[in-house]
């Protein structure tokens, strides 16, 4: 297993936006051949800290992620 966690911060403006566009690469993240958990969590205390907890069986299967179109687009949109 390969476990990936991702600190994001985002401006207050965008977080609606962040959310919108994380939750769609989420949902098909999930779908992935060997994704065990792909999990956002947001920090109560600041609403503009986000983690991604993405878990993988293997690390190949976690860089193919990156190579997704979801994952693509959810990049290009969060920049």
């Amino acid at each position: 297993m390969i476990a990936t966690i991702v600190h994001v911060k985002v401006k207050k403006e965008h977080i609606d936006a962040f959310i919108r566009a994380t939750v769609k690469n989420h949902e098909e993240s999930v779908k992935e051949n060997g994704n065990m958990r792909f999990d956002v969590l947001q920090m109560e205390d600041d609403p503009t800290q986000f983690a991604l907890y993405e878990a993988y069986t293997s690390e190949e299967l976690a860089a193919a992620h990156k190579h997704t179109p979801h994952y693509l687009e959810w990049r290009e949109t969060v920049q």
